[in-house]
């Protein structure tokens, strides 16, 4: 939250992920009067940034949320899907708590109904680069943060009586040479950088080296009549996936016939977003868009909407390589196909992204032996691999660099991360105040030196 000449302005509005505790968090009143905030900028449509903006309308908000024009195509197909997962857990809880006498009904974070509700409060789209007033002195100008379709970090140039403060929100910032997007985009100069650090103490390996990962595993799981399960985030990581697979055909690294089942609505919903905003992509991918070749494609590609066309999937005990989500296994139609899969030594399990504490996923990673899924226990034998160069999220080689290409840094915010790797962090920035808040904590910014 920025107050600044008389406005009150909200960067992002996310949902906790990963334990019950943080679950639980969610529901819990803001910390301020949602009525109050006259602006939203959304820096992406990842949940952990735009989860909670139907709760946010539901209880007051009736201010102005802007945006890419991608984020929001984005976070329209992102809200929907996690109020309809609401409404399924809601319903799964009642009907069990009916089976043990008990009548109550734990009621949904949200609706579909105040998810559709919220998008009326979508506003102004904005183009990289190009300064938008908001109010009298108040001047916004977004920024490629080459994270996710759509992505952006927000510089804030605020202005009351004589004093004017630049403050740069990193967002998400994206990590470098990755085959779909652009590299970030340098914000220039600021007084103030608040940053995330999700990957603060750690580099990832190089994507060229994890694809290759990639296409051994599933050779390897294939190779002993197995299925590859890649739990999936619906959001960048299920299209640079796709184009993985669709360059290893390509390269003769996949064979054409390899059946791969994209098994998650949102996820293809994202996709013909990334389809149809393909001059956002690297240049190069544009290109291949451009001439026809449409790089999210192979041939042994199914899209599974509906749930029966999930279900069926289940009867296919090798050769198929199967995209679900959620990517942290917190929810989705994963579940259900590690259910099926997690126990047999012949499958292998594909962890392309980051998993928070608390989840299945980092419990699988962290060599749980067997994890509950749908009320049973499930032995953990299938063969496990976890490959981190596809992360979206900068590693902390390129997140020094973005950050030490900003000219004029006073003070440094660092949040986004856990505390391990925020104080790691902080150890290489030694050009300005750096500060690690906590929830609730109030900074006076005052005027420029």
């Amino acid at each position: 939250m920025l107050e600044c000449a008389n406005r009150r302005i909200l960067v992002d509005c996310g949902m906790f992920q990963g334990s019950r505790e943080l679950t639980e968090e969610n529901a819990t009143a803001f910390d301020f009067d949602p009525a109050s905030v006259d602006f939203l900028l959304l820096t992406h449509a990842h949940l952990d940034h735009c989860g909670r903006l139907p709760l946010l309308a539901k209880r007051g908000f009736r201010g102005e949320v802007i945006a890419t024009s991608a984020t929001r195509e984005l976070a329209h197909i992102v809200l929907t899907d996690a109020a309809h997962l609401q409404e399924e857990e809601s319903r799964r809880q009642a009907y069990q708590r009916r089976g043990r006498g008990d009548e109550g009904v734990p009621a949904p974070l949200y609706t579909i109904l105040d998810a559709f509700n919220s998008f009326d409060r979508f506003g102004r789209t904005v183009e990289y680069g190009q300064p938008l007033d908001l109010a009298p002195g108040i001047r916004v100008t977004f920024f490629d943060a080459g994270h996710i379709l759509g992505s952006a970090s927000v510089r804030v140039e605020a202005t009351e009586g004589p004093h004017t403060r630049s403050i740069l929100f990193s967002g998400d910032i994206g990590n470098a040479g990755r085959p779909l997007l652009p590299p970030p985009s340098p914000p220039g100069t600021a007084d103030i950088v608040v940053m995330e650090t999700t990957y603060g103490d750690r580099n990832h390996r190089s994507i060229s080296d994890s694809v290759e990962e990639l296409y051994s595993a599933i050779g390897a799981a294939l190779g002993r009549g197995g299925n590859v399960i890649i739990p999936t985030f619906a959001l960048e990581r299920a299209q640079e996936i796709l184009f993985a697979l669709h360059q290893g055909v390509d390269r003769s690294k996949v064979t054409p016939a390899l059946q791969v089942f994209l098994d998650s609505p949102m996820a293809i919903s994202a996709t013909e977003i990334f389809e149809r905003h393909s001059e956002l992509l690297n240049p190069r991918v544009t290109r291949l868009f451009r001439e026809g070749d449409d790089p999210l494609r192979l041939p042994g590609l199914h899209f599974t909407r509906e749930t029966a066309d999930s279900m069926a999937i289940n009867r296919i005990t090798g050769g198929a390589v199967i995209m679900a989500g959620s990517g942290m296994c917190t929810g989705g139609r994963v579940r259900h196909h590690l259910r099926h899969n997690l126990w047999r030594e012949e499958s292998a399990v594909i962890f392309v992204g980051f998993a928070a504490h608390g989840t299945i996923a980092r419990q699988i990673i962290d060599g749980a032996k067997q994890v509950r899924l749908f009320g049973e226990e499930i032995p953990v034998r299938s063969s496990i691999h976890t490959i981190n160069g596809f992360s979206a999220h900068a590693g902390q080689r390129e997140l020094l660099a973005w950050r030490r290409g900003i000219g004029g840094v006073q003070m440094t915010f660092l949040v986004h991360g856990e505390e391990t790797a925020m104080n790691e962090f902080a150890r290489h920035l030694q050009d300005c105040q750096v500060e690690m808040p906590r929830s609730g904590d109030i900074f006076d910014l005052g005027p420029a030196a």
